[in-house]
Formats: C-alpha cells, sequence, structure tokens
C-alpha cells in the first residue's frame, strides 16, 4: 500500500471491501427481486469496461481496499466475464476476489473462473426442492445449478471457498431450514440464511416478510446442535459448525434483525459506474463522467474519499421514516 492513506469514513470505519457490480441483467426473474417480465436494462454503453472497472480497482486496492466481490444482476452473464475476472486477479494488493452468482452458468464456466483466479464463490439457492425453487425464481434450472456447484467443487479442489446463500422468506423458508441443514451436514460448503430486505424492485417490502435468522436457527436446532464460530470484524455472517460433526457449517446473515453496520467496510458500485457507499444510500456519486472525460487518479481518488467520508453511519431499516432506495439489488450489486 506505500505511503497512501488507508481509505476511510467519517465514522473511523476503514474501508477494505468492494462490491463491484458488471451487468444489471439476469437470467432469473426472482419474486424477491424482480418482476415477472423483469426490468428494463442499461444500454451497453452505460455499463463501465473490463478496462474502467479495473482502473477504479487498482485506485482502491493502492487506498487500502484488498477485498472484490464481483456481482449482477447475474454476473456470468456478461460477456468474458472470466477475462475481467483473471484482469483483477493481476491487480496489486487485491488477494480477496469472489462472486456471487445464481449458479446457472456455473457448470459452463466453472473452470475458466477457477483458472481466472476466482477462490471464493456464494452460489444462491433458496430452495432445494425443484417445484419450489421454480416459484420463488420462475426458472425450471435447480437441477443445473446443483450441477453446477458440483462441478466448481470437483474442478476447484479443497482451496475453493463455496457458499450457498438462502433468502430467508417467511412462510417459505421455514420448510427449507433443515433440508439445507442436511445439505451442509453433507457437503463442505457453508449454507447462509439471508435476511429478507427492502430491496426489491416493486417496493412491496414489509417487515413481516422477512424471516429473522433466530427463528431459522431455532428451527434447525430442533434437530441439530450448533456451536458458534469466533466471527471476524466486518464479517455479515455469525456461523455455526455442526456440534457432533458434519462436512459443512450454517451462516446467518442478519441485516434486518441485527443490524452490523457498525463494522462496515464496504463500498459498491453499480454496472453504470455509480459509487454507493450502503446497499441503502439514497445518494451515489458518478465515477463514469470523469473516468470518462479524462479526470487523472489524483481527482479520480479525490471524489472516492470525499464520498466515502460520508458513508452513512447506519442503514436505517427499522426506524421510521425509512426510505427505501430507487434501485432494487438487482441495479445496485449484491
Amino acid at each position: 500500500m506505500g505511503d497512501v492513506e488507508q481509505l476511510t469514513d467519517g465514522h473511523g470505519r476503514p474501508i477494505g471491501d468492494v462490491r463491484v457490480s458488471v451487468t444489471d441483467r439476469c437470467n432469473f426473474r426472482c419474486q424477491y427481486c424482480m418482476p415477472a417480465e423483469g426490468l428494463p436494462w442499461l444500454e451497453r454503453g452505460e455499463v463501465l469496461s473490463f478496462e474502467e472497472i479495473v482502473r477504479l480497482v487498482a485506485l482502491l486496492a493502492r487506498m487500502g481496499v484488498h477485498k472484490v466481490r464481483l456481482t449482477g444482476g447475474e454476473p456470468l452473464v456478461r460477456r468474458d466475464f472470466p477475462s475481467l475476472a483473471s484482469m483483477l486477479h493481476e491487480v496489486p494488493g487485491i488477494d480477496d476476489l469472489a462472486v456471487t452468482t445464481n449458479g446457472y452458468l456455473l457448470e459452463r464456466d466453472a473452470a475458466a473462473l477457477v483458472d481466472a483466479g476466482l477462490r471464493r464463490f456464494n452460489i444462491s439457492i433458496d430452495s432445494l426442492q425443484r417445484d419450489r425453487f421454480f416459484e420463488l425464481t420462475r426458472r425450471d434450472a435447480l437441477p443445473r445449478v446443483l450441477r453446477g456447484l458440483d462441478a466448481l467443487a470437483a474442478y476447484g479442489g479443497d482451496d475453493l471457498v463455496i457458499k450457498v446463500n438462502a433468502v430467508a422468506l417467511r412462510d417459505f423458508t421455514e420448510e427449507e431450514a433443515l433440508p439445507f441443514a442436511a445439505f451442509a451436514r453433507e457437503h463442505p460448503y457453508e449454507v447462509r440464511f439471508i435476511e429478507f430486505m427492502p430491496l426489491d424492485a416493486e417496493h412491496t417490502w414489509t417487515p413481516e416478510q422477512m424471516l429473522s435468522g433466530d427463528e431459522v436457527r431455532a428451527i434447525i436446532e430442533r434437530e441439530h446442535r450448533l456451536e458458534p464460530i469466533e466471527r471476524e470484524r466486518s464479517a455479515t455472517a455469525v456461523t455455526y459448525r455442526f456440534a457432533d460433526g458434519g462436512r459443512g457449517r450454517l451462516g446467518f446473515i442478519n441485516p434486518v434483525s441485527q443490524p452490523f453496520c457498525s463494522d462496515c467496510d464496504r463500498i459498491r458500485i453499480t454496472a453504470d459506474g455509480k459509487l454507493r457507499t450502503c446497499l441503502f444510500s439514497l445518494n451515489e456519486t458518478d465515477l463514469r463522467e470523469p473516468l470518462r472525460s479524462g479526470a487523472d487518479d489524483g481527482e479520480l481518488e479525490e471524489l472516492i474519499r470525499a464520498a466515502v467520508w460520508r458513508k452513512e453511519l447506519k442503514h436505517r431499516v427499522n426506524e421510521p421514516g425509512f426510505i427505501q432506495p430507487a434501485r432494487p439489488m438487482s441495479a445496485i450489486g449484491g
């Protein structure tokens, strides 16, 4: 990092993690995320090029950001996506390169992604039952996603970190909790339940639709004794192992019922080049226009530092007057 000052917000939190959305497009239509007919997509020219993404990530790396998670939309629908992963893998200072995917194209791309340097994968699977998976995603794709998961695990070997993410929805996930626990016992994955957040496209979220992490854990603990694993600072998940053994582990990400804002070290760059300092930001900082109109690295760094200094103290989801951001999750990047 040399003598460049660590990127820090106005609350004293060092920023070490950037989530980069590479596209707003997605081949699923998950009910908690998108309408059945989809959303209007960005024009190709509005989306950052690979070179623009690499330039921003390299600049952030010089400011002490060392983790990059690539998201969408669905990142694997971006043409030549493994090439971008390979380019970012070469950026000095980036020591943790990850991707979040729905897994639909994983069987096709697993080898290319691992060869490009990706070692951490989050795969979104909300049900292990084919009909219920279809009900939620509006795609009959569970067998294909599970084949992709198997292909990734087989090709990547033991040094891969594979996490399976399920959004916890009331009147849905109660039936999924125990099958997912059994899945975690049989596979070397961390199955994580993520509380449903107000980031749906149709802005119909209510707190009652969310199943809390504690409720999911209580269902699982009827059949399995769990032991907590010490949480790293800035980790989003509270994790558990099975007391009597088991290949995988369980994680609970509880941003609504137990916010972890005080340890937040994350910022986000949207597919169209906007810097967001919180998932729930109501304001964004445009980096694409300066990038394309000739700003040098010093000017970009100044813009980024000023925006990050104003990073929100907390997301206020549970407070009166909370305003849901205009962009849904698919357009922000997970």
